[in-house]
């Protein structure tokens, strides 16, 4: 039986030339060995499957090659190239920082540091998931680190720095690797299926690229499990049925069932989701991206790398069953509730009271729509847009007539009694509030001073004197206090329109919570 290699060791990058997308740190690099200033150290730092491990074997293998190319590249045809391509090389060294992490570990590398290269330039030591180390080794390893002999290099990776110490960090030249965008991971996984004789669907590329999340590797080794079925041609649904994906059909039926209200689909698709024994939060996370994607193209994204060109007519299909506060408050919606998945028992009751609560946003109002309603109609009532409900509420009733509350008199201390102008009979008075004056009996009234009477006239036509201004009555020649400011009908109509409307809509807006 011959030994199988996996996809992910048999299509390694050999030159830098093959890494994706890490331009500027190769640019690096390169310049560094072309001008002959490369550092003692380096730490390639990012996420799983960027190629932070290939990225220091290359860098090895270009410093202690033979042969080396004027681009910087390594040849890989001498023997340290072979070598190191074969993790046989006695001057280039890879150590597991998960199992070597000890104060002894480091204690027999420092003494190994003390040999010469046996056939090479350098001795290079290469530390992967370095953060694994214990504080006590990291600082065992910080003499070496800062004065190493004039012949070891050390490459670092890791993907979590910042449990690095700063003392270890501040003695390195640090880089940071991307993850792989789409399109290059769709890229490399054709040119493996071209060299392998096989073709695929671009559905199934779009799938395997998008699950990989940014790691090459990730995707690389989903595609050797797809490759287990032996078929000289992958579809989309060999992608789905080996690795478990939820049919995108099944998204799309509930776009349908979201424009027609219908609410048996979330029963549907839930028995459905249980009978295929598929993962409820790898579906709720799926049906996240889905309305991620309706959310782009409702925005104006043009070029979308997730959703294939096969798909976009059907995705903006969708997006136009949606408005864009329906989109986000459903996005919001899914996130809120997916975190809280595991924490439920009955699992398939939770997913249906989530799909049934996505259909029935459909009729939901939001807050913001309503106050802009609210405000085109307070600028112009006639041609703002209404509900139908605030429509034949406003035509069905007659415009309301505000009575004018009538001013009341202040009160006042007792004063002396002066004659009340007569009123006109022909004028109209709306009806008054019973003054003091009006309601006392005439022998409750206070009594004035024979003296002070005589008096009162001289004083109240004195303005200095000490006796204040008697209150009067409106006069029908004097401003009166309801007439004098009368209210503007316009302005009147147009905040009896915005009651009634704000009214009418915020009742249906309870009615339906």
């Amino acid at each position: 039986m011959s030994y199988y290699q996996s996809l992910a060791r048999k299509f390694r990058p050999q030159t830098f030339g093959d890494v994706c997308e890490q331009e500027a740190i190769i640019k690096t690099l390169k310049s560094a060995i072309e001008l002959n200033r490369v550092s003692h150290a380096y730490i390639f730092s990012g996420s799983r499957g960027t190629g932070k491990t290939t990225l220091a074997r290359i860098f090895a293998k270009a410093l202690n090659c033979k042969n080396l190319k004027e681009n910087q590249e390594p040849c890989n045809e001498c023997s340290s190239c072979k070598e190191i391509s074969s993790s046989s090389s006695l001057d280039v060294i890879e150590i597991d920082g998960a199992s070597n992490r000890g104060i002894d570990d480091i204690r027999k590398l420092n003494e190994s540091t003390m040999y010469t290269p046996s056939s090479s330039p350098y001795r290079i030591y290469i530390i992967d998931e370095v953060h694994m180390l214990t504080k006590e080794a990291f600082n065992a390893l910080l003499k070496t680190l800062e004065e190493p002999p004039k012949n070891v290099k050390f490459f670092f990776a890791t993907t979590e720095p910042h449990k690095v110490l700063p003392t270890i960090m501040s003695r390195t030249q640090r880089f940071n690797l991307k993850r792989i965008s789409i399109p290059n991971i769709i890229v490399k996984l054709q040119k493996i299926l071209t060299n392998l004789s096989i073709t695929v669907e671009e559905d199934a590329l779009n799938a395997l690229a998008q699950s990989a999340e940014g790691s090459l590797r990730d995707a690389e080794s989903l595609l050797d499990q797809v490759l287990c079925t032996d078929k000289k041609h992958i579809f989309y649904e060999d992608v789905a049925l080996s690795l478990g994906f939820c049919n995108k059909e099944a998204f799309f039926h509930l776009d349908r069932a979201f424009y027609d209200q219908d609410l048996k689909v979330a029963f549907a698709l839930s028995n459905q989701l249980f009978e295929e024994g598929k993962d409820y939060g790898y579906f709720l996370n799926m049906l996240l991206d889905h309305y991620k994607k309706i959310l782009q193209i409702k925005l104006g994204a043009k070029n979308i790398h997730e959703i294939s060109n096969s798909d976009r007519k059907r995705y903006e299909e969708s997006a136009s069953v949606y408005t864009t506060n329906q989109c986000l408050y459903i996005l919001e919606y899914l996130m809120k509730w997916i975190q809280t998945l595991n924490q439920i028992e009955l699992k398939p009751v939770f997913v249906e009271m989530i799909l049934l609560h996505i259909i029935r946003a459909r009729s939901q109002i939001f807050a913001n729509e309503l106050v802009e309603r609210l405000e085109a109609l307070q600028k112009s009532p006639q041609e703002a847009p209404m509900g139908k409900v605030a429509a034949a509420f406003q035509v069905a009733t007659p415009p309301m007539k505000v009575p004018q509350e009538p001013r009341a008199l202040e009160p006042t201390v007792p004063e002396p009694v002066v004659s009340e102008p007569q009123v006109p009979a022909s004028q109209e008075i709306l009806p008054q509030k019973a003054t003091p004056l009006e309601v006392m009996p005439q022998e409750a009234m206070p009594q004035t001073p024979k003296a002070a009477q005589e008096t009162a006239p001289i004083e109240a036509q004195n303005p200095k004197g000490p006796t204040p201004e008697p209150v009067q009555e409106p006069d029908s020649e004097q401003t009166p206090p309801i007439e004098s400011a009368p209210r503007d009908p316009i302005k009147l109509q147009k905040h009896e329109t915005i009651l009634r409307f704000a009214s009418v809509e915020l009742n249906g807006i309870i009615k339906k919570r």
